[in-house]
Formats: C-alpha cells, structure tokens, sequence
C-alpha cells in the first residue's frame, strides 16, 4: 500500500510538471494570449464550397480551443475585399486565411509584414514579386476527381452490361464554372477515371460561367440531362445539379450525380453516388501551429512545396472521397476506390496519361499528347492541364 501511494504521489508529479512545461511553452510563443486567426470568405455556408472552408475553420477551433481566437468575414465581393481584411488586421489577426480570388492578400501583405495571408492559389495570382509573409495552398483534387469518375465509370460498367444503356448511350455530362485549367484540369481527370472503367465513354461538359450561380446550374444541368447523359459531375459551388439530377430520376430517367465540397445525400438521395471534398482541415492546423511556433509555415506543413505554395492530395489527407451510396453503386466500388487511392498515395498510378491527345482552347496550336504523361501540380497547387481532349470530350457552350 505504501509502494502504491509513493508511486501515485510520482505520477502526479510528472504530470503536474509536464503541464508547467507545456504552460511555459505556450506563454514563451504566445505571451499566453490567444492566437487571433481571420477567416475572409468569398460566400457564407449556405453554399457547399464556404461551408466546406467553415469545416477546416471549426476544425481548429476543436485542435486548438481558447489558444485561438477565430474572426470571420463573409460573402466578401473582390473589388470590396480589402476592407474587412483591414478590418482584421486591425482586430488583431496574426494570420488570415482567404478562399477568394482577389490580389488584396499580396498588397496588404507587404503593408502588414507581421500579419501571415494564406490564400487559396489562383490561375493569375504569381508568388513572384510578393513578400515573405503571403502563402499560397490548394488541395490536389485531381486525384479525388480521378477516383469519383472509377466509381462513375463502374456504374456506367453497370448500366451497359445489364443492357439499361447501349454503347452508343455512354454518354457522362460536367457542369463546370468556366475554361480555366482548374476546371479543365478536373473534368479531365474526373473522364478519364471513367473511361478506364467504360472505354465507350463520351463526356459532354457545359460552363455557367459563375461561380455560384444556382439558376444556371439548374439549367446547364438540365441541359445535360435532356442530351442523354446519365452521370453528371460538377465544379460549380451549389447543390443545384445534384437537386436537378434527383427531380429527373423521380421523373423516372436514369441520372445519376457526382458531388463536389459536401455529400448531396440530403437533396439528392437516390442519385448521389459520391462526392469529393478538398480537405482544408491539415493545411489550417499545421499554418497556424507554425505562427504559434514562430516558425516558417512551409517547414511546418506537410504538402509538396513549391517555394511558399503548397499543394498535397491524398497522402497528406488534403482531399477526399465522401458518402459512397452503397445503395446504388456498383459492386466493388469501394474496394476499388481504397485500390486506387493507395495507388496514388504511393504515386503507382498516372492519371493524365493514355492513348489521347488534346488542344488547348485558347491557343489552336498548342496541343498535347498523353501518350507522354502529364504530371499535374508538379510546379504549382494551381491546376495547369488546359486540353480538351480530341474525339471524346465536346465543350458545348
């Protein structure tokens, strides 16, 4: 009894000092204040691209607790973008996240040298000329658009072999925002998963050319539908395809949806196959860990770095496969997905790479050949593949 009572008075001990140490570090980084962190946000959570962003935001409040405190801005326009950012400087932010494009971020941050700004990277925002304390980040999405289009190209598998679709009816649709190697770059890469599964595969893709614009999502997407596609993705920030695609299968047409930033499960639960998401949960906790730390934040996060750029896909957690529906995929879609995911976490599996080739729209004669792999953010988190693939992509507005 006496040992036991030693040894417990022992462990209080060690556990009492290991709390002082750890204070002691906090008040040595910190001055034992909380960190403040700003959120700047394009929209709010009522769209699905925010509310994921929103998701990496609780996340740290969850890791961190009172060692933070979080100050958010919402439905923030581009040219009026640089007030409220201001407006968390003067609050007291020490670093500030924003998902929107707008080159504020860079002039703000050679004004504000102690503030860190991490801003998600965009086709025509260069890290050359910017200060030290401006960081640019984005998920490898390709390869989760990859995946969704195996389970996709499964389910067309599916369709034509039990004689519900003839060849000639392969037909895969892709409401996308606009022509930018972003959504190229994912449509792409979102066929060619499918045609690895159902080489009969011909995609039709359609621009709203927003954003977020539910009204021509609704209408591109019905578009699709009417043309005869029977999976339809998307690269739009609603829930408006996945509600379209839902009303003409209760209308009893075969349709089925691919989701992008959340599950659609809610409005579409008898079509959404699969959804992918961009993780941003790793890159928010390991950036704000380094401020804390006073350290450099790319040191300090996992990803592939390109000087103050970082990008990682599946390997580091930073996209991901969300609410397979067991219910109406094929058999065998999620251990051919978990295949193919270990595949390309080990970096076995070339996607843009195949017996293809493509042109760049917006220069006739700048044309690929996949023949010779492609490697997407090899040089940049921003997406670079800009090809419409000859023969089996038809871009139709």
């Amino acid at each position: 009894m006496k040992k036991q009572k030693i040894l417990t008075v022992v462990i209080c001990a060690a556990v009492l000092l290991s709390a002082s140490l750890l204070s002691g570090y906090w008040n040595r980084n910190t001055n034992g204040r909380a960190l403040i962190v700003g959120f700047v946000y394009s929209e709010d959570e009522s769209t699905p691209y925010t509310a994921n962003f929103v998701q990496a935001q609780r996340g740290l409040e969850e890791e961190f607790g009172d060692r933070v405190k979080v100050l958010t801005r919402s439905n923030v326009l581009s040219d009026d973008a640089e007030r409220p950012m201001q407006e968390l400087v003067r609050e007291g932010c020490q670093v500030i996240f924003i998902n929107m494009d707008t080159d504020i971020p860079v002039t703000l941050a050679m004004e504000y040298p102690d503030v860190e700004f991490c801003q998600i990277s965009m086709p025509d925002i260069s890290l050359e000329g910017t200060p030290e304390n401006y960081h640019t980040f984005n998920g490898e999405i390709y390869q989760a658009r990859y995946v969704s289009g195996i389970i996709a190209g499964m389910k067309l598998r599916q369709l034509l072999d039990s004689g519900v679709l003839l060849p000639g009816n392969a037909l895969v649709g892709y409401v996308g925002a606009n022509s930018t190697p972003e959504v190229v770059s994912g449509f792409t890469a979102f066929f060619l998963g499918v045609r690895s599964m159902a080489p009969e595969a011909i995609m039709k893709v359609r621009y709203t050319g927003s954003w977020s614009n539910f009204s021509r999502e609704k209408e591109e997407t019905g578009k699709l539908i009417d043309e005869g596609c029977v999976i339809i993705a998307q690269h739009v920030n609603t829930k408006a395809p996945a509600i379209v695609c839902e009303e003409a299968a209760a209308a009893g047409k075969t349709v089925y949806h691919v989701g992008y930033h959340q599950s659609m499960m809610d409005v579409a639960p008898s079509c959404a196959l699969v959804s992918i998401r961009t993780n941003w949960t790793p890159y928010v906790i390991e950036a704000v860990q380094a401020v804390i730390n006073k350290q450099n934040i790319e040191e300090n996060v996992q990803a592939n770095a390109h000087g103050r750029d970082l990008s990682a896909g599946f390997e580091s957690g930073w996209v991901e496969l969300m609410d397979l529906n067991s219910s109406i995929a094929a058999d065998g879609s999620q251990e051919k997905a978990g295949k193919v995911i270990d595949g390309l976490k080990k970096g076995r599996i070339k996607v843009f790479y195949g017996n293809y080739t493509g042109v760049n729209p917006r220069n006739s004669a700048d044309r690929i050949d996949l023949n010779n792999e492609y490697i997407e953010n090899q040089n940049s988190s921003n997406p670079t593949f800009c090809y419409i693939l000859d023969h089996y992509i038809q871009v139709e507005n």
